[in-house]
């Protein structure tokens, strides 16, 4: 491969990488002319536009995003190869985006902020907002270089670390006629439910959950977000389903009373997500422990605080009948429609 060609590609992965010539200009030290010039080059030389404007920005073509898979990785090696990964928390001058919903924010940035001051002044944190369904492309189209999110699309190009298994409870006014010692099954089902519902649905895991052991359960009042919860249970007889983390300021000030499910729910892992394009970046890995580290940390101060107020829901012998009975009322229904069956004649 000839030099020029060499360097075209190192323009091409930094556009790419970037999303924007601007961008990609600062990322190599040149001018935007420069880059663009040299990307007109690129047109020429593999015979495709690349990219295309869109509104403001642009759009790599199918042809670029497949000529990008394919080097990758072999750059990534040269580089590492030519210049090894370095990064000196204490000289540092860089900025970092991590995608975050407003919990994680508020989990992580103060005690990551105060170890910044202390290891290392010249770096920058930047949130980025993100849905979990959104996250993985956040990621590949390089809008981030961190993502803390539900990781729903596993893709051999995101990478990822666990972090926590969310803890989901029963919240309800402390004052509420069902804030005694336990809740049951049966008082929780005939409850009037606020849902969180980020996507307009009225049905999540826990209706999937009771709909398992033949129940169903009264959505009386949805919001699109968790920031409403709080003064809603405060000031009606709603009770709700939500992750602990997200309420804890209230629950852990008693301003609502707290309860186990009482219905078995499915874990929603939370990860730390990357693009592996930047598995090698020394700088990345260093504040991906710090992520990791901070909420390990915060996870096991929540579980210890939550284990002391929450109320017993749970109760195993409760599920297990509710479960006999769906299964024995399935197994009638599938004898009466055996029964009513008509025989075809030969």
């Amino acid at each position: 491969m000839r030099p020029q060609e060499l360097n075209l590609l190192m323009i091409f992965d930094a556009i790419m990488t970037e999303g924007a010539i601007t961008r990609a200009a600062d990322r190599l030290a040149m001018t935007q002319p420069a880059v663009s010039n040299a990307l007109s080059r690129m047109r020429t030389a593999w015979g495709d536009e690349l990219f295309v404007k869109d509104g403001r920005g642009i759009q790599p073509t199918a042809f670029a995003r497949n000529l990008w898979s394919q080097i990758q990785t072999p750059l990534g090696a040269l580089e590492d190869a030519v210049n090894p990964a370095s990064f000196e928390p204490a000289t540092a001058n860089r900025t970092f985006r991590i995608a975050a919903t407003d919990t994680f924010v508020e989990m992580v940035w103060g005690p990551l902020r105060q170890m910044i001051e202390r290891e290392a002044p010249g770096i920058n944190v930047y949130a980025v907002p993100v849905q979990s369904i959104e996250s993985a492309d956040i990621l590949k189209d390089a809008e981030a270089e961190l993502a803390i999110s539900k990781y729903i699309r596993p893709e051999s190009v995101i990478h990822s670390e666990h972090l926590l298994d969310p803890r989901y409870v029963v919240v309800m006014r402390p004052g509420h006629p069902l804030a005694k010692e336990a809740l049951t099954l049966e008082q929780f089902i005939d409850a009037d439910h606020l849902l969180v519902s980020l996507t307009g649905d009225v049905s999540g895991p826990t209706d999937q959950a009771l709909q398992s052991i033949g129940k169903s359960r009264r959505i009386a009042m949805t919001v699109n977000n968790f920031h409403n919860v709080p003064s809603l249970l405060k000031q009606t007889d709603l009770i709700c389903v939500a992750p602990s983390m997200v309420l804890e300021k209230e629950i852990f000030s008693q301003q609502l009373a707290v309860f186990e499910a009482p219905v078995e729910l499915p874990l929603t892992p939370l990860s730390l997500l990357w693009h592996k394009r930047q598995d090698h970046d020394a700088g990345l890995r260093w504040l991906r422990s710090h992520i990791v580290r901070i909420i390990h940390e915060r996870g096991k101060q929540h579980d210890a605080l939550l284990a002391q107020c929450c109320r017993k829901g749970y109760c195993e012998d409760a599920l297990r009948s509710a479960r006999a009975q769906h299964h024995d009322s399935r197994i009638e229904a599938c004898t009466e429609v055996s029964a009513k069956a008509v025989p075809v004649g030969k």
